[in-house]
């Protein structure tokens, strides 16, 4: 089988290049993303292997079918960025549905703790011998109250976490997990009653901008809000309306919505020409980092052979238990 990954890294290759070798794979790396402009390059493969920067709309679909492509493989969980409803019937969309639930979880509780105590400018004054911790006070955390929006895999990986803090949990989620011992609340008393918001949910249509102006108008003043999911989720004006007002005691953001083309990219040397992204990096209370809450060893091995056990899969014809379909 022929695979071509796009938008690849350094780091991509330390697990995908002897893994692919052991299932007899050919395979060749990109670092440019697919794009429109990039898609005739997978010509004579079976495959290509996408991760979240790269996007896959109705006509490129058409295009790589028409090439002979058979499948797309997500080097992800999220598949957002792939019609998907276009693809039925002409390429299987194979995504990584658990990798490292602990990985994303434990990055959403370490950036929750650095905006919360404030160790991020903490760091910076002491490298310049300022020592003085006027301005970082933060709370606690024990009996205070999480709201965890989504209860997927992540989602209880976080509520286990928030417990060992000795926080009291609410959770809101359309679906409900089975057999999940928490209380389940509307979305805006989930929001009313939290000391803490961490954002666990896939992007859909349903959940695009789920934080936005009225949402943050139901939470309490001083809140502290984690986002390690997917930018859209919030609406980044209202988000910085509520900055501006002091709504929130800290936010921390892995993810912004408008990463494409910006995040795993060295642009130190750009102007930045994203006025709201710009402004968000202004507040001493917002920490922001560059969607890597999953980058564990572990996660990132997981992911990996997920992908290949995927291609093998759709190879000899077993059932695609990681597919995505319209439905």
């Amino acid at each position: 089988m022929k695979i071509l990954f796009y938008g690849t890294k350094p780091y991509d290759k330390i697990w995908f290049e002897p893994m692919a070798k052991d299932y007899g794979y050919e395979i060749e790396f990109l670092e440019l993303r697919c794009t429109k402009e990039t898609v005739f390059l997978a010509k004579g493969y079976d495959a290509i292997c996408i991760f979240i920067n790269d996007y896959v709309n109705a006509q490129m679909i058409g295009e790589l079918a028409g090439l002979g492509v058979q499948a797309i493989l997500l080097r992800s969980a999220g598949f957002n960025h792939v019609d998907v409803r276009a693809a039925r019937g002409k390429l299987h969309v194979l995504r990584v549905p658990s990798y490292s639930p602990e990985a994303v979880a434990e990055y959403a509780a370490a950036m929750l703790q650095t905006v919360n105590r404030f160790t991020h400018r903490a760091y910076t004054r002491t490298r310049d011998f300022n020592m003085n911790i006027n301005g970082l006070m933060g709370q606690d955390l024990y009996h205070k109250c999480a709201g965890i929006i989504g209860t997927g895999k992540i989602g209880q990986a976080m509520i286990r976490i928030c417990r060992g803090f000795g926080m009291h949990i609410v959770a809101y989620d359309p679906y409900p997990a089975q057999g999940l011992d928490v209380e389940y609340l509307p979305l805006e008393e989930v929001l009313a009653r939290a000391d803490v918001v961490s954002l666990h949910c896939p992007l859909t249509k349903e959940t695009k901008h789920i934080i936005n102006r009225d949402t943050i108008a139901c939470m309490k003043d001083g809140v502290l809000l984690v986002n390690t999911s997917r930018g859209a989720l919030i609406d980044s004006s209202a988000l910085l309306e509520g900055l501006v007002a002091k709504k929130f005691a800290g936010v921390g953001l892995d993810v912004y919505e408008e990463e494409e083309g910006l995040f795993y990219e060295d642009r130190s040397n750009d102007i930045m020409e994203d006025e709201v992204l710009a402004r968000l990096t202004t507040f001493p209370n917002v920490l922001i980092t560059s969607h890597m809450g999953f980058f564990t060893k572990e996660a990132m091995q997981a992911i990996a052979i997920e992908t290949l056990e995927n291609a093998y899969a759709l190879e000899n014809g077993l059932p695609l238990t990681n597919e995505v379909t319209a439905d």
